[in-house]
């Protein structure tokens, strides 16, 4: 089995790149299964109703969120019954939505599992070893194919949770930081591993949102409303093969740049 898994969609220019080349590289590559991340996928914070069912459209399989997860209050006139978007599973438990699905695509059940990290990102959010343990022998019953979208900002939290679970999970993608990162590998025990999967979409920005802004906050330290980023774009995202016990083969990294006219 072949899954692409999409870094952090940003704004329209991510929606314009992923309508672009998703369908090509699916067919090119032979990809069974799609994940992305869309928490900055509405103008940059949060997700709404159309803009998901957008990218469902362009070929995307199940969309993953993250700290921004309620970023756009239109979430929550879907999220309850929406079975291909995954919200972090150590939010509290009040929380709407679910925080791993279990999707069947062409006779196989693929399990998609979001975390958010605790180091450096505010909130109530429980520990994401605890979280993930909790329901994974739950999952495992099911099937062996598990991806874990983990949506954190430490590099140090992200590659102790893929040791630590190391084996018993098909992958683990980072999130969040929008900067892929070069560390592209598979653990001893056949977890796919990349601290940092990137961003689609702007490329000229800081992060995807537009530098002069961005820029001004710094310098003179007062509050500014980001803006996403015009310009060139990217595509970024992480190709991984596993085999029939959910152990993975081969990582990948996908990027595409696309320079503005």
């Amino acid at each position: 089995m072949r899954v692409l898994f999409i870094g952090d969609i940003v704004g329209k220019p991510g929606r314009i790149m992923l309508e672009k080349y998703l369908p090509d590289l699916i067919e090119t590559e032979k990809i069974d299964f799609v994940i992305a991340n869309g928490e900055n996928a509405a103008a940059g914070v949060g997700i709404n109703k159309k803009i998901f069912q957008e990218i469902i459209n362009f070929g995307v399989d199940v969309v993953t969120m993250g700290n921004h997860v309620w970023g756009n209050r239109d979430i929550f006139q879907f999220i309850d019954h929406e079975e291909r978007l995954v919200r972090p599973l150590n939010l509290p438990p009040e929380s709407p939505g679910k925080g791993y699905q279990i999707v069947s695509v062409g006779g196989k059940k693929i399990a998609v599992i979001n975390v958010l990290g605790t180091i450096f990102l505010s909130g109530s959010n429980a520990c994401p070893f605890h979280s993930v343990e909790a329901v994974l022998k739950e999952i495992r019953s099911v099937t062996p194919y598990i991806f874990v979208d983990f949506h954190g900002e430490a590099t140090s939290e992200k590659q102790a949770f893929s040791w630590y679970f190391d084996g018993r999970v098909t992958a683990v993608c980072g999130t969040h930081t929008h900067v892929p990162t070069a560390d592209s590998r598979i653990l001893p025990r056949g977890t796919a591993f990349q601290c940092d999967a990137g961003m689609t979409g702007p490329n000229d920005g800081i992060l995807g949102m537009d530098r002069d802004i961005v820029l001004k906050r710094f310098v003179t330290g007062l509050p500014e409303r980001f803006q996403v980023a015009s310009g060139d774009m990217q595509f970024n995202g992480i190709l991984i093969d596993c085999d029939d016990q959910g152990k993975s083969t081969d990582i990948r990294r996908v990027q595409i740049f696309q320079p503005s006219f």
